[in-house]
């Protein structure tokens, strides 16, 4: 969330920050809010002040023997009228909370400002895109052909969009989970198994509440109000929700295996099947928590460890720094990794790693402090390290046979029980 404070020094610089992310923004009422609540706020206290003195006056004339009738009545009227403005200000903190919390976060200087995601800047490529010399298979039919999935039964007994891995495709997915995890916790991050479902203010922590409540998975029952995390991001943020972590302790780095549920399964089209986008996929995420001063390098350090993931199983990968119109409502910087899919001859997106700066940390109350001064907020930086469904769709696409045979990663056979081939 946004600092109001930012808004009521410079509303102009601000607003049009925030319209390089999103062109509609309009701070009008945010500030009509704000200056109502100080007003009232303001003659609330005056209020106060005069009632303690009419107060101090009873006392006086109780002792001189006098009638206190009238300036009792004062006192009366006083204590009616702060109890409405209090009930008033409440309100109002309330419209204007919600409508901050509807604000996507300002981006840094350094990001490119559009809307036009071709003008994204690629700042890092690695290796080379596989030149075949045979007519290359999609992953659907590479998948059918060796009884990787079951997307028919998925649909059957769920839906469409919630694949069944099988077999050696249920092993090559779990192999890729393990690698994962080993390398995330080679690179110094804290290992952690997490609930799958989370309190509502746990998903307003991380931004995901209120503007894409309609994009989450819900949880209907009379006893709890839950969500099913859309990613490993919203619990792992929700960890030191309403906590003040020493400096000393930072940067805390933590990552995750979970499954991931979105609603926004699919756009249509030939290229989008298959595990292209689904409502349920694996991720293995990477969280910081960290000082302003330490964030930058944290991001660098969690780029590194998803492109030593990607640069392990041999996969061409590129990394782009995206422009504003393109980046997450909470980030403020974010660097997209993107591989090579043959299929569907395009890169796709496997992790995304974001610096959210002070933003989901003011909607959590995470703070930290330094020895002898005030709390201020961390900085909270996450990424994929990585997503599965579309690095299995790049594994299995680079590494076809002309037989229709796949070579399975010399880093994943260990764990494969020694498996080279999926045939």
């Amino acid at each position: 969330m946004i600092d109001i404070k930012l808004i009521r020094n410079d509303r102009e610089a601000v607003e049009k920050l925030l319209r390089t992310k999103e062109p509609d923004v309009d701070l009008t009422s945010i500030c009509q809010l704000d200056e109502e609540v100080r007003q009232l706020k303001t003659h609330n206290e005056k209020l106060k002040a005069e009632r303690n003195e009419a107060s101090k006056k009873i006392g006086l004339l109780k002792r001189e023997g006098k009638d206190t009738s009238e300036i009792m009545s004062q006192v009366s009227g006083f204590a009616d009228e702060i109890h409405s403005n209090d009930h008033k200000i409440n309100e109002l903190e309330a419209r204007l909370h919600n409508e901050l919390a509807q604000l996507p976060n300002l981006p840094l200087e350094e990001v490119k400002v559009s809307q036009d995601v071709e003008d994204n800047v690629i700042i890092k490529e690695w290796g080379q895109k596989r030149e075949f010399d045979f007519e290359p298979k999609n992953h659907m039919e590479l998948g059918e052909s060796l009884n990787l999935f079951d997307f028919k039964r998925g649909a059957k007994i769920t839906g469409t969009g919630w694949p069944i891995y099988r077999g050696m495709g249920a092993r090559l997915e779990w192999a890729l989970i393990n690698y994962m995890v080993d390398i995330n916790i080679e690179n110094g991050f804290e290992m952690f198994m997490l609930p799958l479902a989370v309190k509502r203010d746990t998903l307003f922590g991380s931004g995901q509440l209120p503007k894409f409540e309609d994009q989450q998975f819900r949880i209907f029952d009379k006893d709890f109000d839950f969500f099913m995390i859309p990613t490993a991001e919203v619990p792992l943020n929700g960890l030191h929700m309403d906590e003040i972590i020493p400096e000393e302790e930072l940067p805390l780095k933590y990552c995750a295996f979970t499954p991931c549920f979105r609603r926004e399964a699919g756009a249509a089209g030939e290229k989008e099947r298959g595990l292209i986008r689904v409502h349920q996929f694996n991720k293995v995420e990477m969280f910081c928590f960290c000082t302003p001063e330490q964030s930058m390098e944290m991001h660098a350090q969690m780029c590194q460890c998803a492109e030593e993931i990607l640069e392990g199983l041999g996969l061409h990968y590129r990394n782009s720094v995206l422009v504003t119109g393109d980046m997450s409502f909470a980030s403020a910087y974010t660097v997209d990794i993107e591989v090579w899919l043959p299929g569907q001859d395009r890169y796709y997106e496997v992790s995304s790693v974001s610096n959210c700066t002070d933003y989901q940390a003011r909607r959590s109350l995470t703070r930290y402090r330094k020895k002898g001064e005030k709390p201020e907020f961390v900085y909270t930086l996450n990424g994929s390290g990585l997503a599965t469904s579309r690095l299995l769709i790049s594994l299995l696409e680079n590494n076809q046979n002309a037989d229709g045979t796949i070579n399975v990663p010399e880093v994943l056979q260990g764990r494969m029980g020694g498996v080279k081939v999926l045939n």
